[in-house]
């Protein structure tokens, strides 16, 4: 019963993770652009927990916590540039 969920949330996930990447491409301003980026790394992250959960292997739990760090400072750093007014929409 657990395997038919964790496929069924995966599937699900990855209907979320197509969505943002159409909202990222035709996003009208940039920032729903960052923030479907922020949504889209979230969204591997748990495809990559839900991953590892499902074949019990502990490396993707570290990788998630990698994207995880790397999404968090992508995230700051673009917010602090758009912040700076030196973007043409």
């Amino acid at each position: 019963m657990l395997n038919i969920v964790i496929w069924i949330s995966m599937a699900m996930i990855g209907m979320a993770f197509c969505l943002n990447l159409v909202r990222l491409i035709r996003g009208p301003s940039i920032a729903d652009r960052v923030l479907a980026l922020d949504t889209l790394y979230i969204n591997g992250l748990a495809i990559l927990v839900i991953f590892g959960i499902a074949i019990d292997s502990r490396v993707f739990f570290e990788a998630a916590l990698l994207i995880a760090l790397f999404g968090f400072f992508s995230t700051v750093v673009i917010s602090k540039y758009l912040l700076r007014g030196d973007v043409i929409e």
